[in-house]
């Protein structure tokens, strides 16, 4: 249940309202947006009369929500949230990134592609140091070193870093490290104790779909992490399995306006694992921009096909290159002011 409030309303009318809600046995969320104040009632609203909630003085109206969801919902939440990735990096609210960099953290070449993608215009660097892998046989990544590498980058490029995070007890250590962005794959996206843990960092995290997940599911997988405080989650659409066998997943670009339909949450595209083939990375990369993605993460190495990971997915810098330009053009076709 929401109570939108009047214009009217004095400070003092709010922290007393706020406090009948709690006293009710509820948690109150109070989202002050540029043209109305917003409350969302969340636990058992059984316990509230709607209609005693109209006739308050500082009431504008009264809306119940049928999604579970509620701290990630828009209704509770009108305008759209903005996450500060670090070195004066937004997310969200008009404010358009592009993650760029390797699947794996293998060495001194992440510098190289480090530099190539800020040279091109990215401005996060992503990499994986601790992979999720289907085979146990596969390479499972630097670990810990793979993080010194990436801040070591991070230090000379002023890019904000977003590497994954895998296991609850690593957690800490990605928090000592300053990384900027903690990002939750696919496979963790309903992890629950690993997302309650990032839920009690003030650390950005980049939340993926699952790869089988609905877009609800998705959306109670970030109200895990922003029940237990942290409110900066940011939403990946990376594609999903289906019976489709031609690309690796599918791309599903409803997603984008849906979220931004149903969130404040910023919305990112993964176009690599969206599609698994190099070929078709910068076609989609194109289309998320055009349906209103707040940022790309893309896949890029300087020798794909002497890559630990993913080399079948990732652009080479010259590729990347291309793409940021055509990205730029997409980015002047749909912001521009329609008259």
């Amino acid at each position: 249940m929401i109570a939108v409030i009047k214009e009217s309303a004095t400070e003092e009318q709010l922290d007393h309202f706020v406090s009948w809600i709690e006293g009710k046995g509820l948690n109150a969320n109070v989202s002050k947006g540029e043209n109305e104040t917003v409350i969302g009632l969340i636990g058992d609203t059984t316990v509230v009369d709607p209609f005693l909630l109209e006739s308050m003085d500082i009431v504008e109206r009264v809306q119940r929500v049928s999604e579970p969801f509620k701290k990630a919902n828009r209704k509770f939440h009108p305008e759209d949230t903005v996450v500060d990735c670090g070195n004066g990096i937004l997310i969200g609210g008009g404010n358009f990134q592009v993650i760029a960099g390797p699947c794996s953290v293998e060495g001194d070449n992440l510098i190289r592609i480090a530099r190539a993608v800020k040279a091109a215009g990215a401005t996060m660097l992503r990499g994986g140091a601790f992979k999720p892998r289907t085979s146990p046989y596969a390479c499972q990544g630097m670990g810990e070193a793979g993080l010194d590498l990436l801040c070591e980058a991070k230090a000379e490029l002023g890019m904000p870093i977003v590497t994954e995070v895998m296991d609850p007890r690593d957690v800490q250590l990605f928090v000592d490290k300053g990384i900027d962005v903690m990002q939750i794959g696919a496979r963790n996206a309903q992890n629950f104790p690993l997302l309650k843990e990032v839920g009690k960092t003030d650390v950005p995290i980049l939340l993926k779909r699952a790869m089988a997940g609905t877009i609800d599911e998705l959306l109670m997988a970030a109200e895990y992490i922003m029940s237990e405080g942290n409110e900066k989650v940011i939403l990946c659409e990376r594609g999903i399995r289906t019976f489709e066998t031609r690309t690796r997943n599918t791309f599903d670009l409803n997603a984008i306006p849906v979220l931004h339909h149903l969130t404040h949450l910023p919305v990112v595209a993964d176009p690599s694992h969206a599609t698994g083939y190099t070929r078709y990375v910068s076609p989609m990369a194109l289309a998320a921009t055009a349906a209103g993605a707040d940022a790309l993460e893309i896949e890029v190495h300087d020798d794909p096909s002497n890559a630990w990971s993913d080399g079948g997915q990732a652009l080479t810098p010259a590729m990347f290159a291309d793409t940021m330009r055509r990205i730029a053009l997409i980015r002047e076709a749909v912001t521009q002011e329609v008259e």
